[in-house]
């Protein structure tokens, strides 16, 4: 079962990178002009910080599965809520950028979040590479959180 840690590694970064690819098309095709007439917090980032956080995070991510993946006490049922939370990850970008769905998008948010936390969780208990690179993911998601809702009230 993927031993091989070359093959391994570009195996999970094409799924964890997939996420990135479809959430960033999505952006790119329906965020405007529709994003920019949105009311925002004072707390949203210019948009040129998302590309290079979300790219350090997606490969923090890989990193982190595949540390995991070669661990000793690795068991599927995590691998499994890895991939999961990849589908929910690519979710909220649909649903936020795609359908303009504030509300349905901070619902998916939630549930990435409490994913992102089972797996920090799981990570933890077998490798702590793992645990600490998902970290910022977690406090990433945290802040998305914190946006979402204040475009959700704001608007």
């Amino acid at each position: 079962m993927l031993k091989n840690k070359f093959l391994s590694f570009i195996l999970f970064f094409i799924v964890t990178f997939s996420a990135s690819f479809i959430g960033g098309l999505t952006t790119i095709t329906y965020k405007e002009p529709w994003y920019s007439e949105l009311i925002k917090s004072n707390y949203n980032p210019p948009d040129w910080i998302f590309a290079p956080v979300w790219t350090t995070l997606y490969l923090m991510m890989t990193l982190a599965i595949w540390f995991f993946w070669h661990s000793k006490n690795r068991d599927m049922n995590t691998v499994y809520i890895y991939f999961i939370h990849i589908a929910f990850n690519t979710t909220w970008s649909v649903v936020f950028f795609g359908f303009h769905q504030i509300f349905l998008a901070l619902v998916v948010l939630i549930i990435l979040i409490l994913l992102i936390m089972t797996l920090i969780i799981k990570f933890k208990r077998v490798n702590f590479v793992s645990y600490y690179l998902m970290i910022p993911y977690l406090l990433w998601c945290c802040y998305a959180l914190f946006l979402n809702l204040n475009i959700l009230l704001l608007n």
